[in-house]
């Protein structure tokens, strides 16, 4: 991999528009702006260092997914610029994609093969050894806590932590470089959340992998991230270590006595339970 930043992003935004564009099929409105609904990725701008775990906290639908699917390519931007290790996410994306790992909150299965079986698959598609790829896939699921009777069920039967357990592991199966992890512990029991974020931390210190990861969960990022990125209607409104951004709304108090949930409120004016509504 080249020695360029894992990640910058300049400016960035992306609009959808809101329903069917009507001036096609209606002569009379032809001429009019198409109105835009939303603005998920508003002006976007930060960088990732090598090694870092980067977190983007906000609520459900404030556009953090949306900027993860645009990081991917499968999304494109309406303006802005992208990199991944220096190549430009919409220019060169057959460049980006061997360089990204992706969790999503909502991973895809071939839900009647079991889980041993989707790992096998996916690990030919990213081009591994087929005589490496089970040990390995066993050796991951071990460590997330998933056992061998369990990776050989079908993934239909399997809970929905164990399913994104076996999509965290997915992930995983190549040396990871740059890895988006979008919001990888949502439907986890505690247990299992810990266990997840423990691998997270393990991968890090032993790949020196970098981290792009998404969360609402102000305690996940406030133990994982190295730097916080406070996203509220499609922009970064601050950006720090967690302690400077405790320090931002700590005022006279200790920063030991302020939380991450504090933090998301004063700086946005609302808490994440008032944002997720107002995002619905």
């Amino acid at each position: 991999m080249n020695s360029a930043m894992p990640l910058r992003v300049e400016s960035l935004a992306k609009n959808f528009p809101s329903g069917p564009d009507w001036r096609q099929v209606v002569p009379v409105l032809r001429n009019r702006p198409r109105k835009i609904k939303v603005r998920p990725i508003d002006d976007v701008s930060f960088e990732i260092q090598r090694g870092e775990i980067y977190g983007i906290i906000g609520a459900n639908g404030s556009g953090k997914s949306t900027l993860v699917r645009v990081l991917s390519t499968l999304l494109l931007p309406d303006s802005g610029l992208a990199e991944v290790f220096g190549y430009d996410v919409v220019r060169e994306p057959a460049k980006v994609r061997p360089a990204i790992n992706r969790v999503s909150a909502d991973p895809s299965f071939f839900r009647s093969m079991s889980a041993i079986e989707n790992l096998m698959f996916f690990g030919r598609v990213y081009g591994l050894k087929t005589s490496g790829i089970k040990s390995r896939a066993y050796d991951i699921l071990d460590r997330l806590m998933l056992t061998e009777q369990q990776a050989r069920e079908p993934m239909q039967n399997l809970s929905r932590g164990q399913q994104q357990k076996v999509a965290v592991a997915r992930a995983f199966l190549t040396s990871p470089v740059l890895m988006l992890l979008d919001e990888p512990t949502t439907g986890l029991d505690p247990r299992s959340r810990r266990e997840v974020q423990a691998f997270i931390q393990t991968v890090r210190r032993d790949h020196d992998a970098t981290i792009l990861l998404t969360t609402h969960d102000m305690q996940e990022a406030d133990l994982l991230c190295d730097r916080i990125a406070v996203f509220s209607a499609g922009r970064i409104i601050a950006e720090g270590t967690p302690n400077q951004l405790r320090a931002m709304v700590a005022g006279d108090r200790p920063l030991e006595e302020v939380d991450m949930e504090e933090v998301y409120l004063e700086l946005t004016g609302r808490s994440i339970e008032e944002d997720e509504e107002t995002d619905d």
